[in-house]
C-alpha cells in the first residue's frame, strides 16, 4: 500500500456546530457540502466531517460505544476493481473486515475495515473525488445533485 490518505473523515454529533467551527472559526473553505456531510480539500486530502448517524449504519457499527472512534481513515482508488483486490488482499491476511464491498446510491463502492486497535479504515471507489496519477485527491466534485 503507498504511503498516502485520501480522506480522513470525523463523525460528528452536531454537524452544524462542527462546520461553524471549522468553516467560520478556522477559515477553512468546503470544497463540497450537503445536509449529512461536508468536504474541505487539504495539502492532498480530503478533510470531511459526517453526521454520526449517518457514518456510523454504513460501517457496520454502533454510533456510541467502544466499536466507534468517530472518525474514519480512507484510502481512495480509481477503480471498483481495485477495491475488490483490497478486499481480496486484507481478507487474506485475516484483518478484521467491519463491511464487505458495498455498492453506493452515487456510483461509489467501498468496504471498512479495522487496525489492531480498532481505528477504522476504508478503502473506495467514489466518482465524485478525482485522483491524479499518484493517487493523491485533486478535489471532490459538487454532491448539491445528491
Amino acid at each position: 500500500m503507498q504511503q498516502r490518505l485520501s480522506v480522513l473523515t470525523m463523525a460528528a454529533d452536531n454537524l452544524p456546530a462542527m462546520r461553524e467551527f471549522y468553516v467560520e472559526t478556522l477559515g477553512w473553505q468546503p470544497v463540497a457540502e450537503n445536509q449529512d456531510i461536508l468536504f474541505i480539500k487539504c495539502n492532498g486530502f480530503l478533510f470531511s466531517i459526517c453526521k454520526k448517524e449517518q457514518l456510523a449504519p454504513l460501517i457496520g457499527v454502533k454510533p456510541d460505544g467502544t466499536g466507534f472512534r468517530s472518525f474514519t481513515i480512507g484510502y481512495n482508488v480509481p477503480t471498483k476493481a481495485e477495491v475488490d483486490e483490497w478486499f481480496a488482499n486484507l481478507k487474506a491476511k485475516q484483518v478484521r473486515i467491519c463491511q464487505e464491498p458495498t455498492e453506493t446510491f452515487f456510483g461509489g463502492y467501498f468496504f471498512y475495515f479495522s487496525d489492531v486497535e480498532g481505528n477504522i479504515l476504508e478503502i473506495a471507489y467514489n466518482p465524485y473525488v478525482p485522483l491524479d496519477e499518484t493517487g493523491n485527491v485533486i478535489t471532490h466534485n459538487s454532491i448539491d445533485d445528491l
